[in-house]
């Protein structure tokens, strides 16, 4: 139990000398050690986990934990994440196949258990989004030696699935808690051929009516006819090591009856229990069936449903003896019903009610983003949903169908998803929405199946399956290719075209907030966490924007980074408004960036200036030289044009038009704050999905990997050719805080955001663009229809409209990782 100051490992050989090597080293003769920037070298993250956190005396930082696993290209070390750094896990910041520099940690001994300890980083900066300088020198993570400090070498957790906090015995998925994740949860285990002695079976009717008697049950041969997704509950203080839960709906000759697997019977059986397995039952037991949970629609199965009561599979007390059965031994005599389903085609779908239950199968053509969402009502730790929009054809109808597809604890097929893939999903509801086209959204008890998983399902011999197949053979795959697309923003329904309702219940699809409330949001938001809100205020200046953003992260400090979302500072997101609010308290006037950019003894005219200035006058879209009557001769010295050209941002186009309100000048100097968010990223746009581009496509429209892996693509892609936005100031009803946000209307009947959307004629002022969302008419390559777009100077001419107009604001809100904020405008209500 001795305890050297000096570290080794638990291979064999003359370890190699490395930074993580010498840190540890530094580490035996300190509790903790601040690092110099000549000190510092890189390593990559390798595996970023989850887990609960252990509930402290005091204030609770965060409800979760995080262990990071990283490497110098010699070494692997398994750390902690000092809770004060959680937050950048929270934004996507830290995380797998990028490098970090560790700038203090310290080593923490567990003082419950001997021979363990581990490294806690305390401070760190994180790289930029470029590629690793560590992982290209990586072949094969697992043959790097994992370091560990002397006299723990027993310690095997350090190297082992499990937590560094050894009071939690799993992970979580790092995104969710709805998926399995890691090595403890078993899958493809054989079924058993073992010959079942069924002369002494009980049936699901007789449980029913016999629930209240004390009696022996006698075992149960059923088969499994509807499959929930996992459900998490673990809190602080619950001293249950796996706090899972899921459902199965299990029928026999007699009827319909839920079954409950519970906790560690979840890792050790979930993945092996599928619709359609046959399963022998002993030592379970009954309860009455919980109220509040949601059921599948089994009307189909013209089965009677026995829902009083509800069959418990323990892992003690007593243990429950589970037998998957083979396929091959299932007996024709045990009359075991058949798995049917209720497949519905696009055509039919206008006709199913509201709330409805249907199956569907279709040709995907568009995948969304792969996003999250605030769970409602949660009364334990904080957790968020994952979901992805999809759009799905099956040849019976010109539109698609719109599918909200949400995390099913299958994440293999979930990631999955992609255009020209044949994708399944099993009891979906139908949510008619007024003034929209229907859509689908998942249940608790929707599955997903994509082109590979399908062999096998019991769908694939109904009729209605094997019609959409053959249609899809009359199909030319080029022809299909040209209607995909992946990634993108995306929100559906669409906004009513009028507003009569309140839209001051939280509830609503977009709840109308204060701008102070907003300014929170956009605080909090986590990676990949997307809001709909509103905001009322009035619109003081428009500015028309060539292209998407490009910029990077940055290296980010751990504890002392500014908050960039709310500084009323010029920075390189800012709205040009920003640097003139910055200098609003100063002796200088305000400045702006400028349409026509001043160089020594020139003025360059923008090749975009086609209408002579006393136009421009008339219209608002002035230039702030021509606002403030200066000359266009300068002496080169002029203090000015130095500060103008100074704030010149280079991730906006000096060409770019701008219009202002009239009073937009004198309103800026009693602006409390600038949210300066409101660029659009390429992030933000919908790609064409090409075969050669999958995998990047794929990986850029999922959530960031749990774990790095050799075969994780650094390729790029070509940067989309927009045709450009707008960025839009909203000034807030009382006129103390302002929020830019980004605007790009559709502009095509392609774009997979032109479903649904309703395309009355319009005259493509700004706010008729701003209140339709799109531009009018749209083209129509399917038809050949290439409509004349308005161009931004002709629509940014009649925003003099919007002057002292009060307006509700939609806005859509992403955090994409980093620094990044995506605030997009999706719908203008003009109040009346």
């Amino acid at each position: 139990m001795e305890d050297n100051s000096s570290c080794s490992t638990v291979v064999t050989g003359p370890p190699p000398v490395s930074f993580l090597q010498r840190m540890l080293e530094r580490l035996s003769s300190t509790r903790s050690l601040k690092l110099t920037d000549g000190e510092v070298g890189p390593v990559a993250v390798l595996t970023l986990q989850r887990y609960l956190s252990e509930q402290t005396e005091g204030h609770q930082l965060d409800s979760y934990s995080y262990d990071v696993t990283v490497t110098d290209g010699v070494w692997r070390a398994k750390c902690f994440v000092h809770p004060s750094l959680n937050h950048l896990v929270h934004t996507n910041t830290l995380r797998t196949g990028t490098d970090i520099s560790i700038t203090q940690c310290s080593f923490v001994y567990n003082e419950r258990w001997l021979g363990h300890g581990y490294i806690c980083l305390e401070q760190l900066r994180c790289g930029s989004e470029g590629a690793s300088a560590v992982l290209p020198s990586v072949k094969d993570v697992r043959s790097l030696p994992m370091l560990v400090r002397h006299g723990m070498e027993s310690s095997v957790v350090l190297q082992s699935d499990v937590p560094l906090q050894l009071s939690r015995k799993h992970y979580l998925s790092l995104w969710n808690n709805d998926d399995p994740e890691g090595g403890v949860w078993t899958s493809g285990c054989p079924s058993s051929d073992t010959v079942l002695d069924v002369s002494k079976i009980t049936l699901l009717r007789s449980l029913e009516s016999s629930f209240r008697n004390t009696w022996k049950p006698l075992p149960l041969l059923v088969k499994i006819i509807h499959k929930s997704r996992l459900r998490y509950y673990g809190k602080f203080g619950l001293k249950i090591d796996y706090p899972y839960q899921t459902y199965f709906e299990v029928a026999d000759q007699s009827g319909t009856m839920s079954l409950v697997l519970w906790n560690e019977l979840c890792p050790e059986f979930y993945q092996r229990l599928n619709v359609g397995t046959v399963l022998y039952l002993k030592e379970y037991t009954m309860k009455q069936s919980y109220s509040n949970r949601s059921h599948p629609r089994m009307d189909h199965h013209r089965m009677k449903t026995f829902d009083s009561v509800e069959i418990c599979l323990n892992p003690r007390k007593p243990a429950s003896l589970i037998t998957v059965v083979s396929p091959k031994s299932v007996m024709p005599q045990w009359g075991l019903p058949e798995v049917t389903y209720q497949f519905t085609t696009r055509s039919e779908l206008e006709k199913l009610s509201n709330n409805s239950a249907c199956d569907v199968i279709g040709l995907v053509t568009f995948v969304g983003r792969v996003e999250r969402l605030k769970s409602k009502g949660n009364k334990g730790p904080e957790k968020y949903w994952t979901y992805r929009w999809i759009h799905a054809v099956d040849g019976t109808s010109g539109h698609p169908f719109i599918l909200e597809v949400f995390s099913s604890s299958q994440p293999e097929i979930f990631s999955r998803i992609c255009p020209m893939t044949y994708l399944v999903c099993t009891q979906m509801r139908v949510c008619q929405v007024e003034d929209s086209l229907p859509y689908l959204t998942s249940s608790f008890e929707t599955e997903t199946f994509i082109t590979g998983y399908h062999k096998g399902q019991p769908y694939v011999s109904d009729p209605k399956v094997k019609s959409f197949i053959q249609w899809t053979k009359t199909l030319k795959d080029n022809v299909v290719l040209q209607k995909t697309a992946v990634g993108g923003h995306y929100c559906f329904p669409h906004p009513p075209q009028i507003c009569t309702h309140s839209m001051s219940d939280t509830s609503a699809q977009a709840p109308l907030v204060a701008a102070a409330d907003l300014k929170r949001e956009l605080e909090t938001l986590q990676y990949r966490e997307h809001k709909t809100l509103a905001i009322q205020g009035e619109i003081t200046a428009v500015r028309y924007m060539k292209h998407p953003k490009t910029t990077q992260s940055t290296g980010t400090e751990d504890k002392d980074a500014p908050d960039v979302s709310t500084e009323a500072v010029p920075d390189s997101h800012s709205h040009p408004s920003t640097a003139e609010q910055t200098s609003a308290t100063s002796s200088t006037p305000p400045l702006a960036i400028r349409r026509k950019r001043r160089f020594p003894n020139r003025t360059v005219q923008s090749p975009l200036n086609l209408r002579s200035a006393a136009a421009k006058r008339r219209a608002g879209l002035t230039h702030r030289e021509e606002e403030q009557e200066q000359p266009e001769e300068e002496e080169e010295g002029d203090s000015d044009t130095e500060e103008a050209q100074d704030v010149e941002h280079q991730d906006q186009d000096p060409d770019a038009l701008s219009w202002e309100s009239s009073t937009w000048l004198k309103q800026r100097q009693g602006v409390t704050e600038h949210l300066c968010h409101g660029g659009l990223y390429q992030e933000s746009c919908s790609r064409r999905f090409t075969i050669e581009d999958k995998d990047v496509l794929l990986q850029r429209s999922n959530l960031q990997p749990t774990r790095w892996t050799p075969e994780q693509t650094t390729d790029t892609i070509t940067p989309l050719a927009s045709p450009g936005y707008y960025q839009v100031t909203i000034l807030g009803i009382n006129k103390q805080i302002a929020v830019d946000a980004a605007y790009f209307p559709v502009v095509s009947s392609d774009e997979p955001r032109a479903v649904g959307l309703r395309q009355d004629p319009h005259g493509n002022t700004m706010l008729t663009c701003l209140s339709s969302g799109f531009l009018c008419p749209l083209s129509d390559t399917a038809n050949h229809s290439q409509a004349t777009i308005p161009e931004p100077e002709e629509i940014l001419v009649t925003a003099r409209e919007l002057e002292d107009t009060h307006v509700v604001c939609i806005l859509d809100l992403c955090h994409l990782g980093g620094d990044k904020v995506e605030v997009l405008v999706n719908k203008v209500y003009r109040v009346t």
